[in-house]
């Protein structure tokens, strides 16, 4: 079974989190919520409290086929300012393992870290100066990905962001079906 950790801080987007956590739950991954603060509890941005399934220092991360940061602020600049998510994240880009991010958490922690140079990417419209910044290059497209890194643009790529993830983790046949069962299609139609 594929493994993944998502960082929660404060102020981190509600959606940019859950509906990846509940698309790739749904598809039979492994997924922990971490919460990066000092509680268990973590506030969203829109001020809802998620209980996340382990503290930051319960983790080893080295077993991650995927790390991902949801965006929101200043969920993302709290991302950023915590040392440990940070060496968590240039381990895992290092490594060649999978790596994602969406909002302004590509701009705001994955440019400044070196992760996105020479590579493409997407975030929210006001960030993209950061990344060109850093040698990304700024697609604007909900989902891009490049190599290991998977980087979403904000609040309304959530579902497909979610099911690329998923189709990257288990396969595309799970990732449609269950795109299908979420009543997703209709809203391509």
């Amino acid at each position: 079974m594929k493994k993944v950790y998502v960082f929660l801080a404060d102020g981190f987007e509600d959606v940019e989190a859950l509906i990846p956590i509940d698309v790739l739950r749904r598809g039979g991954v492994d997924v922990t919520t971490v919460s990066i603060s000092d509680f268990p509890l973590v506030q969203t941005a829109h001020g809802v409290n998620i209980e996340a399934d382990i503290m930051f220092e319960q983790g080893d991360f080295s077993d991650a086929d995927l790390l991902f940061l949801p965006g929101g602020m200043p969920g993302a600049s709290n991302l950023f300012a915590h040392k440990g998510v940070c060496k968590a994240i240039v381990d895992q880009a290092a490594a060649g393992r999978k790596v994602a991010a969406i909002c302004a958490s590509p701009a705001v922690v994955l440019a400044p870290l070196g992760i996105l140079d020479g590579k493409k990417a997407t975030c929210y419209p006001g960030f993209e100066q950061a990344l060109a910044e850093n040698s990304a290059k700024y697609t604007g497209d909900l989902v891009t990905v490049d190599g290991n890194i998977t980087t979403g643009e904000g609040p309304a790529a959530a579902f497909p962001f979610a099911y690329e993830l998923l189709s990257q983790l288990a396969d595309k046949k799970t990732s449609d079906q269950i795109a299908e069962g979420m009543r997703y299609k209709h809203l391509m139609a």
